[in-house]
């Protein structure tokens, strides 16, 4: 069973659905929980902070067969050298990075002005969850 991750602002919200690994891996992320061991989003962030690599964004660049796709966008900056590098990765993967290192989340135009807006079912499910709580699995 997969998860719906909703993206949005003011004028439209839409979602992406994410497996559950890394739904549940998002889910802890905006909660702030610790995990007990890490993910593997966890030691991404590790090797990243090892490396001294900036997560500089994440977009959400295009839109086929609903399918969405997304760019890791990376600043590798030390003794070494200084490099920007984009990096072709799955929309759920670079929520969840983004999310563990506080990176923005950036939405092309041309996928923004593809995606259905659900803002009405968003609300709606929000003001379910506020009332009844989580849905056990």
């Amino acid at each position: 069973m997969g998860v719906a991750v909703f993206l949005g602002n003011e004028e439209k919200t839409f979602s992406i659905h994410v497996d559950h690994g890394v739904g549940t891996n998002i889910a802890l992320l905006l909660r702030g929980e610790k995990r007990p061991r890490p993910l593997t989003h966890d030691l991404i962030n590790h090797i990243f902070q090892a490396f001294q690599i900036r997560v500089m964004k994440i977009v959400i660049n295009d839109l086929k067969d609903d399918t969405y796709y997304a760019r890791l966008v990376l600043m590798a900056e030390n003794e070494v050298h200084k490099k920007m590098v984009e990096i072709d990765a799955r929309p759920s993967d670079c929520l969840a990075i983004a999310l563990e290192t506080k990176s923005a989340i950036h939405v092309a135009d041309k996928v923004w002005g593809q995606v259905n807006d659900l803002s009405e079912l968003f609300e709606e499910m929000k003001q379910k969850f506020e009332e009844q709580g989580p849905e056990e699995d």
